[in-house]
């Protein structure tokens, strides 16, 4: 009798850091890009057939934290294709995310028919880079900054990139758009309960300027979480 690899320590923190911010609808499942995985199938590897090994390792890594994860819907294991855009394409009826950090990958997937739109996104610990500030950052955002003890500013910069890319990601299924850092602007509660919203700064159809996107956030174990999630 054969038995499944026991989870790592590593993806184990990441899904029990992301698995609270999801609801219950939408299952979650990890993997290491470290560890070995099962290869992607030939079809999804089609499309990186230049990419380095780390490039590899993530993507086979992602690609199988999504089959486990449809597994756990019930779903037969299908292609998740690397689209022209670089976008995962699920299989119809399926809605997902993927994200990866250097030492885990998280896939999110839920039934089309209950959810527009997933985005997760992972990310390390560490603070942005200062070069990076007026590229990732909005001036009202930078504003909101300044007022943040200097030791913590790099931490929610940080924090505020994640939930740019989780928003982007939960958006761009339904907008099929590529825009920069400064279309969205990145709201964090005030009293630090793990929520954000992500607002428009202009029109990207089918959100107007305005529009905004509700998400989660939770940092712990050397790594920060953000999620967003488009109800059906």
């Amino acid at each position: 009798m054969s038995m499944a690899a026991a989870p790592s320590l590593h993806e184990a923190d990441a899904w029990t850091l992301a698995r609270p911010l999801l609801p219950a609808a939408v299952v979650l499942a990890a993997s290491d890009p470290r560890a070995p995985q099962p290869p992607a199938l030939p079809e999804e590897r089609a499309a990186l057939a230049h990419a380095r090994p780390r490039r590899l390792r993530e993507f086979d890594a992602g690609r199988a934290a999504a089959r486990r994860a449809m597994a756990q819907l019930g779903v037969p294991p299908a292609p998740v294709l690397h689209g022209p855009d670089r976008a995962p394409v699920w299989p119809g009826g399926l809605a997902g995310t993927i994200t990866h950090c250097d030492t885990a990958c998280l896939a999110a997937v839920a039934r089309a028919e209950n959810f527009r739109a997933l985005g997760l996104d992972l990310e390390d610990d560490n603070p942005l880079a200062p070069d990076l500030l007026a590229t990732i950052c909005t001036p009202s955002e930078l504003d909101r900054l300044a007022a943040v003890p200097p030791g913590r500013r790099g931490q929610i910069a940080k924090l505020i990139f994640s939930a740019k890319e989780a928003a982007y990601k939960a958006q761009y299924p339904l907008s099929r758009t590529l825009f920069d850092f400064q279309t969205l602007e990145i709201e964090l509660d005030a009293g630090g309960a793990g929520h954000f919203t992500a607002r428009f700064l202009r029109a990207v159809a089918p959100f107007a300027a305005g529009s905004r996107l509700s998400g989660r956030y939770a940092i712990g174990g050397g790594r920060i979480v953000t999620a967003v999630v488009l109800a059906a």
